[in-house]
């Protein structure tokens, strides 16, 4: 397996993790009987509206770098600027997860920014 198909495969192992922390947190919030329910004008505060925002903008990024990557590896384009571009990826990720989760809104901008650089160089790649 090239290493940047394995880097998105981690990279959906952390989104599956993230996913999993919001709702434990949401949990411990509001209980899980008010999970269980529909959720209308439910407001996450505090570490659990920060987890939930980092949960949906993951599966957005995540939305977003998969195609890239799965078109790479169909079109043979991959090479190691891929493979580093993944890898990037996926550490600035990590980062923006906890970086949000502890509200350091400087470092989190920065990591959001290298990983979505990151992902539309790979696009770029795909086109030149």
């Amino acid at each position: 397996m090239q290493d940047f198909i394995l880097y998105l495969a981690f990279y959906g192992l952390i989104v599956v993790i993230v996913i999993l922390a919001q709702v434990l947190v949401a949990a411990q919030q509001v209980g899980l009987s008010t999970l269980a329910g529909n959720r209308e004008d439910l407001v996450l505060t505090g570490l659990a509206g920060r987890m939930e925002r980092a949960a949906n903008n993951s599966l957005l990024a995540l939305a977003l770098v998969a195609p890239a990557v799965l078109m790479t590896h169909l079109s043979d384009a991959a090479d190691n600027l891929a493979d580093q571009l993944m890898l990037t990826f996926l550490l600035a990720r990590i980062a923006y997860v906890a970086l949000y989760a502890l509200g350091i809104v400087w470092f989190r901008t920065a990591a959001w920014v290298t990983a979505f650089v990151c992902t539309a160089l790979l696009y770029v790649g795909l086109v030149l």
